[in-house]
């Protein structure tokens, strides 16, 4: 089967919010989801607040990635994600 690239983008409860705590368990549910992260980007929105933006590779065979989604909205201190790309990668 082919790989997939996908691109989330998590979006914390506030300005305040840990982004490097919530990077961590993003970082370790994609993994445990069967996903290995190779890009993370922090991008400011406006009024202090910042989004995560992660890019990561998994076996098309997984599925789509509702499951990893609800897991991901569960972790602390996290408003949403939404899963902003997603593209077959070739080679």
């Amino acid at each position: 089967m082919a790989k997939v690239e996908v691109t989330l983008k998590i979006m914390p409860e506030g300005p305040g919010s840990d982004l490097k705590k919530i990077a961590e368990a993003v970082k370790k549910a994609v993994e445990d989801f069967g996903g290995k992260v190779y890009h993370e980007e922090v991008k400011p929105l406006g009024f202090g607040i910042k989004e995560i933006y992660f890019t990561f590779l998994m076996d098309e065979s997984t599925g789509d990635t509702e499951p990893l989604e609800e897991k991901i909205v569960k972790i602390a201190e996290v408003q949403s994600v939404k899963v902003t790309n997603v593209t077959r990668a070739l080679g």
